[in-house]
């Protein structure tokens, strides 16, 4: 299977250390705490079980693949999906944490390039036409194993999007531009997020011109009902169609915000609203094709009442 190929390509490439390993040992057979040893010992047995813990994690295939839809606001059809990475564990840890852990230890390539192949072993229950966002630290896209790993995945180059997690650092930038665009020229899609702003972010962002902007609920949220937060919105649709970027509004909660960005002329949008992230394959052919903003108006705040205010909002 695509997938094992992949993982088994991933342990291949890592490197273990037999003295880490008898290091934890000889402590759990000393019963020796966090507590008892010299600090600078204590974090290099927290670093072993965090490598051990992760190792467990890609070795044990442990990952599974939630999808959220996206959709596009201007013909209002599913277009893509961002993919979610999920953890099958007993302490109930976040994914963040546990791809900070990762690469803490210097595994974190590691566990996104798996969490990647997971993705795309998802995407074949998906319909072949919707692009598939991956998340991915821009570290992670200077791994010479990257372009390799798309040659282990069965979903096509043209169909992904990596969405950077991250801001490229200063001093990456240059190896990252250099990495990237031949995956680009393949056909390889960016997504960023509009985290970090400043004139010094908006003129990297000219240069980058990234496939997708991303704006999340710091800019979007009460769109509806806040003018300072609609302008801003505004400004941001025309820095994105200045620059021929797609412009994506995520965590869409309410239909009078819906309302708004598509009359602002937002690209794309996703969110509870619109759909929440699933692992399940038939959750995923239930999404509807294409939206009907009316439609969800009645259903969240029923007939009588979504008959009297139109606009799904406060006004009288």
């Amino acid at each position: 299977m695509p997938e094992r190929a992949l993982l088994e390509y991933l342990l291949e490439t890592r490197r273990s250390d037999a003295n880490t390993v008898e290091t934890l040992e000889t402590a759990r057979e000393m019963r020796l705490t966090p507590a008892a040893l010299p600090p600078k010992l204590a974090e290099q047995i927290d670093a072993i079980r965090s490598m051990s813990r992760i190792s467990a994690l890609l070795e044990n295939q442990m990952l599974m693949t939630a999808f959220q839809p996206i959709y596009g606001l201007g013909d209002k059809n599913v277009v893509g999906v961002e993919a979610l990475s999920r953890f099958v564990s007993d302490d109930g840890a976040a994914a963040e944490l546990w791809f900070a852990e990762a690469a803490a230890v210097g595994l974190g390539a590691n566990l996104e390039f798996s969490a990647l192949g997971s993705a795309a072993a998802a995407a074949r229950d998906l319909p072949p036409h919707l692009f598939v966002s991956l998340n991915i630290s821009p570290t992670s896209c200077l791994d010479p194993r990257l372009p390799e790993l798309f040659e282990h995945i069965d979903l096509p180059i043209n169909r992904i999007v990596l969405e950077l997690t991250e801001t490229i650092p200063d001093e990456e930038y240059a190896q990252f531009i250099a990495a990237i665009n031949p995956l680009r020229d393949q056909g390889l899609r960016i997504a960023v997020d509009d985290t970090h702003s400043g004139a010094g972010a908006l003129s990297r962002m000219v240069h980058l011109r990234p496939d997708f902007l991303k704006v999340g609920r710091d800019v979007i949220g009460d769109v509806d009902n806040d003018g300072l937060q609609r302008a801003l919105t505004a400004c941001l649709v025309d820095f994105s169609q200045q620059i021929g970027t797609t412009l994506v509004a995520e965590g869409i909660e309410t239909v009078g915000e819906l309302k708004v960005l598509t009359e602002l002329g937002i690209d794309a949008g996703q969110g509870y609203l619109l759909g929440r992230p699933s692992v399940r394959p038939k959750d995923w052919v239930s999404w509807n094709t294409r939206l009907d903003a009316d439609g969800l108006n009645r259903q969240l705040v029923g007939p009588d009442q979504a008959t009297l205010n139109p606009q799904g909002n406060d006004a009288p």
